[in-house]
């Protein structure tokens, strides 16, 4: 028994743990995504969505809680056709590209504090936002390959529009989250985190100072005010309107990233079908499907790391005050990112879709500039404020 306590072992079957863990409540929450998606749209449209599947061999529907079991046994089961006239290798490969970078992308996330000691990251590395931005640029050459190798004309253009789209959007995508790094001064995401712990979140940094539950029991409003009061500066103020301006550029642009609605121009099925994926079937498709799921979950994840305080919430404790509170802040991180994919459903069903030229002029035109812009306004205000 010993040996599993050496550091070199220890850190190796303790990862694994975390990453079966991970990988198993992302998967967990790929499928219900694309339930809560019919769903919600239901609602939307007046309409019940799947209320049918539930428990097998009994008649509790259970409001088709099943249904995305038996969406997976269904494509599992159907037949995977090939065209004769697509490029076999890259059409085979392809899904797979699409689906492993956000997989990949969970590594450097930290999904909750502490917990039995140990920190809920999987790999705590010093440049945490680069291998996201690095790992998740991969995912256009499935789109690509996919809507190549398809050797059809609808693919082909849904691949062309998704190379250009993702590209362009990129760029937005990154800049806007440099003011966040001027101001921590870290590009380690467990570290951006527990700034956030500390200063309150990065769009909201004014967490009350010497604020305690006690005072809320007691009615001790005069300590309640001086607390707000003693937290709140002007410096605090301007940054964190600069912050939100980051965090709206870092919202458009994964929305085009993931090519979600309004930015669902590679697929636009009244246009091209369905896209990059026209020709796919069986689990290549589902593949296709969900990865574009998968790099939802981890965009948003992204999302609340940065910008929303990641697993903390104002006066919880860490993981340190033992294994409730270290259970308690995973689950605050997946409640947010649940929150911020309801978001994403939202707006699908809510805003039509872009032309093609209002998309390259947003992204160029308007996001671009302003990321800039924001980024010499937020290191102009901390050196005015350092001196």
């Amino acid at each position: 028994m010993q040996i599993l306590f050496q550091p070199e072992v220890f850190l190796v079957w303790t990862s694994l743990i975390k990453t079966a863990a991970l990988l198993g409540i992302t998967l967990f929450l790929i499928s219900y995504t694309v339930y809560a998606e019919r769903k919600v749209s239901a609602f939307i449209q007046d309409r019940k969505g799947p209320n049918r599947v539930g428990l097998p061999f009994t008649n509790l529907s259970l409001w088709g809680l099943g249904q995305p079991i038996a969406d997976a046994i269904k494509l599992l089961l159907k037949e995977n056709f090939i065209p004769d006239t697509v490029n076999k290798f890259f059409y085979c490969i392809a899904p797979q590209l699409a689906m492993i970078p956000p997989i990949l992308v969970l590594a450097v996330l930290p999904f909750g504090s502490t917990l039995l000691g140990q920190k809920m990251v999987i790999a705590d590395i010093n440049i945490g936002i680069l291998y996201v931005f690095a790992i998740s640029s991969l995912s256009v050459y499935g789109v690509v390959l996919a809507g190549w190798a398809s050797n059809s004309k609808y693919p082909f253009l849904g691949g062309i529009r998704s190379s250009s789209q993702m590209i362009s959007y990129e760029l937005a995508l990154g800049l806007s989250v440099i003011p966040v790094f001027l101001m921590i001064g870290s590009l380690n995401l467990s570290q951006i985190v527990e700034y956030q712990v500390k200063y309150g979140w990065t769009i909201a940094p004014w967490w009350p100072q010497g604020f305690s539950i006690h005072h809320l029991m007691e009615g001790n409003f005069q300590a309640i005010w001086e607390s707000f009061v003693s937290g709140f500066s002007v410096r605090k103020v301007v940054l964190a309107l600069l912050m939100l301006i980051s965090f709206v550029i870092f919202m458009i642009g994964m929305f085009a990233e993931t090519n979600r609605l309004p930015f669902d121009l590679p697929e636009a099925e009244q246009e091209l079908v369905g896209g990059y994926h026209t020709e796919y079937s069986s689990m290549g498709f589902a593949l296709f499907f969900l990865g574009e799921y998968a790099a939802m979950i981890v965009g948003s994840g992204v999302i609340v790391t940065l910008f929303l305080g990641g697993w903390s919430l104002p006066f919880i404790p860490d993981g340190t005050h033992g294994i409730f509170w270290g259970l308690i802040n995973i689950f605050v991180f997946f409640a947010k990112v649940a929150a911020i994919l309801f978001f994403f459903i939202w707006v699908r069903w809510t805003l039509p879709r872009f032309r093609y030229d209002q998309l390259m002029k947003l992204g160029w035109y308007y996001l671009f500039e302003i990321a800039l812009v924001n980024i010499f306004l937020t290191a102009f205000i901390l050196a005015y404020w350092r001196h």
